[in-house]
This record gives C-alpha cells, sequence and structure tokens, in this order.
C-alpha cells in the first residue's frame, strides 16, 4: 500500500523474484506527497544514494535532486519496471483473512482485497500535525501547516513566523527571506544541530552511513569537534549548541538540520530566532518567554502523523508512537505476513533505506512462498 518511494520499490523487488505485486495508491498518481513539497525542495541526500533498485537517477538531474525531478524519477520508475498500480484506491483496515492465511484489505467503495502478504508503504509524512495550543481556534492571522505552503511568493511583504527547526521550517525560513518577506522569526523549542550539507566536496550522508552502526555515545563524541569546525557558534542569535549528543538525538527522532543558508540568514538577522509557540490571544502569538507578537502569517513546521491507527491499531503492531514495531524483512510476532517500510528517518538517507528495505522484504516473502510449497509437496 502506497505509491511513493518505499511502495514501488518494494514492488519491483516482489516482480524481480516473479511474485506478483500490487500498489495501492489513494491518489490519482504516484508520487503524490512529493507532488505536494514546496516547490524549493531538493533531496538532502546524493542522487547517487538516493536511486531505487533497478533504475540509476539520470545524472542531469544533479547532485541534489530537485522535487520535480523526485516526481519525474518515480513515474519513469514505475513505468521502466511495468509495476502493477491501482489509483484512486484507499486501504481504510487490514484485518486476517477469514481462513487464516494471508490478509483482508477493506478499501473504498466497499472493495475487499485479498494478499497472502501485505506490504504498508504509506509514508513517513502522512498526516500534518499542528499542535493543540491553546487559543489556536480563534486566532484571527493566517494559520498553515507547511505541507501547504508552497513557495514566498504570496507572503513578500509579510510578517511571517515558522514555527519548528526542523529541516523544512529551516528551509521554509530560508526560503521566505529570499523571497521578499518583510520579516522572517523562526520558533524554537530545542536548538538542533546543524550540519553543512557537503564540506569540500564530502557529502554529510556520506559520514552518516560510515557511522550508523556505530555507538551512540562514540558518534555523538566524534561529532562534537566536527561541528565546532564546520558550524560557527550561534548561541548569540538565539541558536547554542546542543547539550544532547548529535546521535542520541537522532535516536529520539531528531534528524539534524542540513545547512541550505539557515547559518547565514541567522548570522545576518535576515531570520530571528524566538522562543516556542505556547499559545494564541486574537491576533497576538504568545510566546514561552512571555513576549507577544503579530505576524501576519504563521508556518507550522510542526512535523506529521503516521496515521496508522485505523488501519492497523487494532493488530497491535504500533509503539507508543505510532510507528511500527518492526520494519524490512521482520514481521510483527502476532501478524507474520504484515511488513513496513518508509516510516523511519534514517541519518543515512530514507530513500538509501527503503531500497534496502526493499530487497529484504522480497527475500522474505519469497522465502515463505519456497516454504509453504515445500509443505505441500511434502
Amino acid at each position: 500500500m502506497g505509491g511513493g518511494p518505499a511502495g514501488l520499490a518494494a514492488a519491483h523487488a516482489l516482480r524481480a523474484r516473479g511474485i506478483r505485486a500490487v500498489v495501492l495508491e489513494r491518489a490519482d498518481q504516484v508520487g503524490a506527497s512529493w507532488r505536494a513539497h514546496y516547490d524549493r525542495l531538493r533531496l538532502h541526500t546524493t542522487r547517487r544514494l538516493s536511486a531505487l533498485p533497478g533504475l540509476p537517477m539520470p545524472r542531469r538531474f544533479g547532485r541534489w535532486v530537485s522535487r520535480d525531478n523526485v516526481v519525474r524519477y518515480l513515474e519513469k520508475y514505475a513505468e521502466h519496471h511495468h509495476l502493477e498500480i491501482v489509483t484512486g484506491v484507499e486501504v481504510s483496515r487490514v484485518e486476517p483473512a477469514p481462513d487464516g492465511t494471508g490478509w483482508l484489505l477493506r478499501a473504498t467503495g466497499g472493495r475487499e482485497l485479498t494478499g497472502a502478504a501485505v506490504v504498508v508503504a504509506t509514508g513517513y509524512n502522512h498526516t500534518p500535525r499542528v499542535p493543540d495550543w491553546p487559543g489556536r481556534d480563534s486566532y484571527t492571522g493566517d494559520l498553515l501547516h507547511a505541507a501547504h505552503y508552497r513557495s514566498p511568493a504570496p507572503y513578500a511583504g509579510h510578517d511571517v513566523l515558522v514555527v519548528g527547526v526542523g529541516n523544512t521550517g529551516a528551509e521554509i525560513a530560508v526560503d521566505l527571506v529570499e523571497g521578499g518577506a518583510a520579516r522572517v522569526r523562526l520558533a524554537v523549542r530545542t536548538a538542533p544541530h546543524i550540519v553543512r550539507r557537503s564540506t569540500a566536496g564530502w557529502a554529510a550522508q556520506y559520514t552518516a552511513v560510515l557511522v550508523r552502526r556505530l555507538p551512540v555515545r562514540l558518534v555523538d563524541r566524534l561529532a562534537r569537534p566536527l561541528a565546532k569546525m564546520s558550524v560557527p557558534d550561534l548561541a548569540a542569535h538565539g541558536l547554542p549548541r546542543p547539550t544532547t549528543g548529535l546521535y542520541s538525538r537522532v535516536r529520539e527522532g531528531a534528524i539534524p538540520v542540513q545547512d541550505v543558508g539557515l547559518i547565514d540568514a541567522v548570522r545576518s538577522g535576515k531570520v530571528e530566532v524566538v522562543a516556542a509557540v505556547t499559545g494564541f490571544d486574537g491576533a497576538e502569538v504568545l510566546l514561552a518567554d512571555d513576549t507577544r507578537i503579530t505576524p501576519d502569517t504563521v508556518v507550522a513546521a510542526t512535523g506529521y502523523t503516521r496515521a496508522l491507527e485505523g488501519l492497523i491499531g487494532h493488530l497491535r503492531v504500533l509503539d507508543d508512537r505510532g510507528t511500527p514495531v518492526t520494519r524490512g524483512a521482520r514481521t510483527p510476532t502476532d501478524a507474520p505476513g504484515l511488513y513496513f517500510t518508509g516510516f523511519t528517518n534514517p541519518i543515512s538517507g530514507n530513500l538509501r533505506e527503503v531500497a534496502a528495505d526493499a530487497q529484504k522484504i522480497a527475500r522474505s516473502i519469497a522465502g515463505e512462498r519456497e516454504l509453504r510449497v515445500s509443505r505441500v509437496v511434502s
């Protein structure tokens, strides 16, 4: 389920092993979530390490692939591998099949579909999350989630507050500055780790791949001097260096911010760092340091939820954050044949990991099929 990179990669890997795989996509075309991202978005992972199995990304896309070229690649990927994709179908619930073999999928239009195995690939960024701030519903200014931000053009000459300093919030803040916003403030609850996307031609992703299996404390220690050498101290501008180690933060779900202009924008004062948002009062935004500001627009770069509870929550395969308890070739103990991919955001790169997961899932499903056949023969 899911016609994004993870679902397409899994479908190809299964097809390559002679296993029929049908991709169910709720939108009317593949790559729907990528099509909805803001205009200036580029991958923070290199082209070479972001390709899916069986088809390299074209060299003409450049090292840091744009949103539009990612969409073109996904379209070409589905065409190149002759993937079987059914669009306009949204699965609402997955249940064990009545006969005890495989799975029953309840979908739009009252459809009931069955499969020996199910790969859930509905996406890490599925449903926009906006905190339930006090006074939010009566706020008289313009409030939108980052999922609905496209370009800075509508905000030229405006006073804009961006809430959240993950990669999305940081990049939107820079986009607004470059697009002519009169004032851009960035509300920060916890100062992030900031890394250079590339240093002397060496991509940050390469380092992430090398260290991803090292002990967390060791990576934390190695990262500190590297950060001091490559990233200036922004404490005077409201972004002190984090006290928690880089890899420790990653394990908590906080990916480092890759610099695409934020450092210079903060140092020059073009992006002003302010305290976290605590609520709203009419046209005012309340901040954690008890100040009140009145921006024209608030962009909430406050993340997404996986939104899997209705689909599979009854199967007890989610942790307390709503994330699947297994990934790749592993399936939950009580739900054999149910696979998950694309629900993590590792420092080594999401696309790189879903490509690897696809191969692991295909091997596992092929192995299970061979085991069933051997049991019947014997």
